[in-house]
C-alpha cells in the first residue's frame, strides 16, 4: 500500500503553497502548522513532510523552532528539508526530532559531504530529494536547474546506499493539474530497489490509485489537500499501520 505524506511549507511561520516554487505566488493556509500537523495525525497519517522555504532560500536552516514543536506535539515522522547546508544545520534538525533529512542542494554542489553524512547517521536517515524540470535536476530552492539528468543523479547516489527518494516535476508542483505518472512510473521500474516517492501536481485521488498500483513506495499532498480537491476522508482508504 503506497505511503501517503501531507506536506507543510513554511515561510514566516505560517503554513504556506508556492506555484511552480515562485516565492510570489505564495498563500497562506494556516497561521499555525503545529495546529495543521495534528489535524494530519487525528486523520490517521503516520509521516509528515516539512520545508522550510526560508531556509531554502536564506541557505541555512530557519524554521527550526516548528519542526521541535510538531516534533514534541505529535507522534509524526516527519521529514524536514531546506536550507540544510552544514554539519549544524543537520544536527539541529536531527535534533529537534526530525526523523529524516531531505537533502537537496547539497547532493548535487557538495557530494563529498552528503555521503559523509550518509555513512556518520546512516543512509536510511535522508531523502535525497531529486527536484527537476524536464528531467533535469533544479537547486537552489528550484532557482537554478543544472544540466545533471534525472536518472544519472538517481543512480550515482543509489550506487552510494540512498534508500530514499523524492522526485518533484517542478512544473507540475503546485499547479493542480495532475502529476507525471508515466515519470514515476518509470522510475520505479529503473530503480526498484529504491522507495521512490511522487511529488508535484497531485491533484486527483485516481492519480494515487495508479501510483499505488505502479508500486510507487510514497506520494506527497500538499495544495490538492489544502484547496479541497483531495479530502482527507478520501485518503483513509491508503492509509496502513
Amino acid at each position: 500500500m503506497i505511503t501517503i505524506i501531507p506536506a507543510i511549507d513554511i515561510i514566516e511561520g505560517k503554513c504556506v503553497r508556492l506555484s511552480q516554487g515562485d516565492y510570489a505566488q505564495k498563500k497562506i493556509y494556516n497561521d499555525d502548522p503545529v495546529e495543521v500537523a495534528k489535524e494530519f495525525e487525528d486523520y490517521g497519517f503516520k509521516r509528515l513532510h516539512v520545508v522550510d522555504l526560508d531556509g531554502a532560500k536564506a541557505k541555512h536552516v530557519v524554521n527550526i523552532r516548528i519542526l521541535e514543536k510538531i516534533a514534541s506535539k505529535t507522534d509524526l515522522l516527519v521529514d524536514f528539508g531546506g536550507g540544510i547546508k552544514t554539519d549544524d544545520d543537520l544536527q539541529q534538525v536531527f535534533d529537534a526530532g526530525a526523523h529524516q533529512a531531505t537533502i537537496g542542494s547539497i547532493a548535487v554542489q557538495n557530494k563529498e559531504l552528503f555521503t559523509r553524512w550518509m555513512e556518520e547517521h546512516g543512509a536510511e536517515k535522508f531523502i535525497l530529494a531529486a527536484d527537476f524540470l524536464d528531467e533535469k535536476i533544479a537547486i537552489g530552492g528550484w532557482q537554478n536547474v543544472t544540466d545533471i539528468s534525472l536518472d544519472d543523479f538517481i543512480a550515482e547516489y543509489e550506487s552510494k546506499g540512498v534508500q530514499y527518494v523524492l522526485c518533484t516535476d517542478i512544473s507540475k508542483d503546485g499547479m493542480l493539474q495532475g502529476s507525471s505518472i508515466e515519470i514515476y512510473r518509470r522510475l520505479h521500474h529503473d530503480f526498484p530497489k529504491l522507495n521512490i516517492i511522487a511529488s508535484g501536481g497531485i491533484t486527483f485521488l485516481h492519480e494515487i490509485e495508479e501510483l499505488d498500483r505502479s508500486g510507487i513506495y510514497g506520494v506527497i499532498i500538499g495544495k490538492a489537500i489544502y484547496e479541497g480537491r483531495i479530502n482527507l476522508e478520501d485518503l483513509a482508504k491508503f492509509m496502513t499501520e
